[in-house]
């Protein structure tokens, strides 16, 4: 299972697949649904589209987010926790903290993913192209089996949330800290 964090009026997004097919997209989905979710469909591993851990006290960010901008694509880096829950901007955040937690205490195995760096892998750099062309795309080449004909970019990141997840369960990926990302380059994800 995938999915992508927003704030508590936006919720979440889940995507669950097989080995070739989406399974469930939902939307919108509250904390308590979500986990509900997750106790009807006891999916093996479940990636999460937001950060883990906030960066050491003093620090702006992580060393995996770093490693991670250096090698593959940029990303908004985590400062340290005091200065996520003051900021209005980390209210994401703090709602995807509160879902590794939420998880954790289910009993659920949880990854912390990044679907702009697993698209990046997939397709290479983005770009001039917008961003919902190039997950557009990417998730047409993905191979897999019932995706509806419009998604929206929530909707693709948990795709390519769970997408990665699946991988991680099979070892194609490696870890830049907390972050978990495929090592398929430029390839069908299906390995």
């Amino acid at each position: 299972m995938g999915v992508d964090v927003g704030g508590k009026r936006k919720g979440f997004d889940a995507a669950l697949i097989d080995d070739g097919r989406l399974l469930r997209l939902e939307g919108r989905l509250s904390c308590d649904e979500l986990l509900e979710l997750v106790r009807t469909c006891a999916p093996a591993l479940v990636g999460i589209d937001s950060p883990r851990s906030c960066a050491p006290d003093g620090q702006h960010s992580r060393a995996g987010e770093r490693q991670l901008a250096r090698s593959i694509c940029g990303i908004r880096f985590t400062p340290e926790r005091s200065r996520v829950e003051r900021d209005p901007y980390y209210a994401w955040v703090r709602e995807g903290l509160a879902l590794f937690d939420a998880l954790s205490a289910l009993g659920a195995d949880v990854i912390e993913v990044f679907p702009t760096a697993s698209w990046t892998r997939w397709q290479g750099m983005r770009g001039r192209q917008k961003r919902s062309a190039w997950t557009r795309r990417g998730l047409g080449e993905l191979g897999l089996d019932g995706l509806p004909r419009r998604t929206n970019q929530d909707q693709r990141d948990a795709i390519a949330a769970a997408l990665t997840a699946r991988l991680h369960s099979r070892g194609a990926t490696e870890t830049m800290g907390e972050i978990v990302v495929p090592t398929v380059s430029r390839d069908r994800p299906s390995s």
